[in-house]
């Protein structure tokens, strides 16, 4: 199946091809028909499978091609906003709103984004020129209703993007207020990693006779992953870390840390080391988080050091190792943690640090997923038998992400289960089959994920 056979325009199928996508993985197969259709949805989705070009391609589709669409002259006339993404975090709105503008490019729509931890008055320009498609975390977006620099009065469409993730971070409030002023009519998609009985009450009163699309079952972590936990004394993490990516040389690793202060505290000791490292957590700038984000997409950082901000939504290509140096305290955040890796079909390794403060969460996480994970002792880090157990110190600031309105610490609200998973055909897939470590050649056969983020998202903290 082509995008082409699925209606998309030929303004909108050009941008993907010239993108090196020939062929929808499953998740778009369902998806874009069912917006095209126009009725809402509501849509599980595991990360990495191409969810965010399910929802921008046939969104793009609609409001391009109807009367509205059609009896534009260009990008940078004066129109209403038409369709409206809201997501919980900065880096996953400067992805989704990439994707827009990449999938778009030949139709005459624009969109922007808006977000905390950047100024607000070069938002308030773009805002004026007119945009089509809105991308915006629910803080800042809050923001411009209070100062009315934006009119939400003509939305068609609205997208709840990572529903699960936003209710975790206490954004239910924030979402009821711009409920409540959109208009009555409108089409509305409601995607999310889990139906949990937030997020079943929240689509109740939400969507109207919606579409369901579940493609695998909850909790599955991608096969492709090779997962290992490395039992090891709480003091000797750090050591143990340098080790493995000097022994295995490892050029480009993830590493989740509980707190923000773990964090930069990781990054000091790696830095010590000679290992190039630098952290991202909601006590960052986004400056200093957009740099990097850039330098470890661009290969020239070794290593990222995050709190769980980045469990959703950051989308490095061909990414090999994650490194859970602390465990989640919530299972389902290890899921979404190792999901940066394996991503479009490529093999991924996730290595798990733990000592015997973490034993408990190694049950829970365990019991999500339904498989006992193998471990392996280092020689040389062996842990000490008679270790007891400490109370494990937990994240450090409520929320993460950056999603805004005073919740947007780096330590990241849990993420919730996952859903759809789609036996390797992520959003890239080559047209080889599912793309090896090294990248392989041949043409890409997979959807479009989102291009590399540039800016991020929440209200400033």
């Amino acid at each position: 199946m082509s995008f082409s056979s699925l209606g998309l325009s030929d303004a909108i199928v050009r941008a993907v091809t010239e993108a090196g996508y020939t062929t929808p993985t499953p998740i778009q197969m369902q998806a874009i028909p069912a917006v095209m259709n126009g009725g809402d949805l509501l849509a599980g989705a595991q990360t990495g499978t191409g969810k965010t070009a399910g929802f921008t391609l046939p969104i793009l589709h609609r409001l391009s091609t109807d009367a509205n669409g059609a009896a534009q002259t260009g990008n940078t006339s004066q129109r209403p906003i038409r369709a409206l993404i809201l997501t919980p975090t900065r880096e996953l709105a400067a992805q989704v709103e990439e994707s827009v503008r990449i999938y778009g490019k030949y139709t005459k729509l624009n969109s922007t984004v808006i977000f905390g931890g950047v100024g607000i008055n070069p938002q308030i320009k773009q805002l004026k020129h007119g945009v089509d498609i809105l991308v915006a975390t629910p803080g800042r977006l809050l923001d411009h209703m209070e100062q009315r620099t934006v009119d939400l009065s003509k939305v068609e469409i609205l997208i709840l993007d990572e529903a699960d993730r936003m209710l975790d971070m206490g954004f239910i409030r924030d979402i009821k207020k711009v409920l409540a002023v959109l208009p009555k009519q409108r089409q509305n998609l409601l995607f999310s990693a889990t139906f949990s009985e937030e997020i079943k009450a929240l689509a109740d009163g939400l969507l109207n006779k919606p579409a369901m699309i579940e493609v695998a079952r909850r909790n599955s972590t991608v096969e492709v992953i090779s997962q290992k936990i490395h039992p090891v004394d709480r003091d000797k993490k750090h050591p143990m870390l340098a080790h493995l990516i000097k022994t295995n040389n490892w050029s480009q690793v993830l590493v989740f840390t509980r707190t923000k202060h773990g964090a930069n505290k990781l990054v000091e000791q790696l830095n010590a080391d000679s290992i190039g490292a630098m952290a991202i957590h909601g006590n960052k700038s986004q400056s200093a988080r957009t740099k990097a984000l850039s330098e470890f997409k661009d290969n020239k950082l070794q290593v990222l050091v995050a709190t769980d901000i980045a469990a959703r939504g950051i989308d490095i290509d061909q990414l090999l190792h994650v490194v859970n140096y602390d465990l989640p305290n919530i299972p389902e955040d290890y899921v979404h943690r190792i999901g940066r890796t394996g991503r479009a079909g490529a093999t991924g390794e996730a290595v798990s640090l733990v000592c015997v403060d973490e034993h408990d969460m190694l049950k829970d996480i365990e019991k999500l997923i339904k498989q006992t994970l193998p471990r392996e002792v280092i020689a040389g880090f062996e842990p000490d038998p008679t270790a007891r157990a400490q109370p494990v110190q937990l994240r450090s600031g409520a929320g993460g992400g950056g999603g805004g309105r005073g919740r947007s610490g780096g330590g990241g609200g849990g993420g919730q289960v996952i859903r759809v998973k789609t036996g390797g055909s992520g959003s890239k897939p080559r047209s080889t089959g599912p793309a090896g470590a090294g990248g392989g050649g041949g043409a890409r056969t997979g959807a479009p994920r989102s291009a590399a983020p540039h800016r991020s998202g929440g209200r400033g903290r």
